[in-house]
């Protein structure tokens, strides 16, 4: 199947990547900034067909209907297997550090998430394969090029992924705002796995059993609960900066 990937971040990180890409539209017009002539020099490389064409026939090809006046024609991006992401932090020389997000189904949750995953070293995120938003080209957009990065895999039971996690070692907290663990005392130094519930629902009752530790983040006022990309951003976080200092 074929992708399309649009904005020009989303596409320069695809080539970098070397992500196979089929063909480059550009806008009419469109400014030449270093990410552009980064872009045209990297499809001249790869021998990769550029072609100009007016934005409204971009914008037409975009899933919210603004291309930003360039999209890239790529193949769809594939899943990494549960054991594979187990192989990753051995290459890496660091401890485990998985994401596993319980039933997200926003497009713009599962971008956010992967750009957060990229930025604080985690080694990979695992998703359900139902009642979930998988790799889409609106995650893509949303990611900002991490989604070329960051290893994503799909499985069809989160809790079953859980005890393989734990099988290897892996200590598993769940996220959520009824624990009176506050997250801030969890160690994330040795090989660990973040869990996210689903937005509104949060995690999944047999999820929640099969956690080592559920924690929750401390808020004032009077909204009880967080956006699940910025609970996950904030545990990611805080994970990273354990293992820096």
């Amino acid at each position: 199947m074929t992708e399309i990937i649009e904005g020009k971040n989303s596409v320069l990180e695809a080539l970098r990547a070397g992500r196979p890409v089929n063909k480059t539209m550009l806008a009419k017009g469109i400014k030449n900034d270093s990410v552009i002539t980064e872009i045209l020099d990297l499809a001249r490389e790869k021998k990769i067909p550029v072609e100009y064409v007016e934005r409204y026939i971009l914008d037409r090809q975009s899933i919210k209907g603004n291309s930003r006046g360039i999209i890239a024609f790529a193949a769809s991006h594939d899943y990494a297997t549960l054991d594979e992401l187990l192989k990753i932090p051995a290459k890496t020389g660091e401890p485990a550090l998985f994401c596993l997000l319980d039933g997200i189904e926003d497009p713009a949750n599962l971008g956010a998430i992967l750009r957060t995953a990229w930025a604080t070293g985690v080694h990979g995120i695992i998703v359900r394969s139902r009642r979930a938003v998988g790799l889409t080209s609106a995650v893509a957009r949303t990611s900002a090029g991490a989604i070329e990065y960051v290893p994503v895999a799909r499985v069809a039971n989160i809790s079953q992924a859980i005890e393989t996690l734990k099988k290897n070692d892996i200590w598993v907290t769940g996220i959520e705002m009824t624990s009176e663990v506050d997250y801030a005392s969890v160690d994330f130094t040795s090989s660990s796995a973040i869990v996210i519930g689903s937005e509104g629902k949060g995690l999944s009752p047999l999820v929640r059993k099969h956690c080592d530790t559920i924690a929750h983040i401390p808020m004032k006022g009077e909204i009880n609960s967080l956006n699940a990309s910025v609970a996950a951003a904030l545990v990611m976080h805080w994970a990273f900066r354990q293992r820096i200092e």
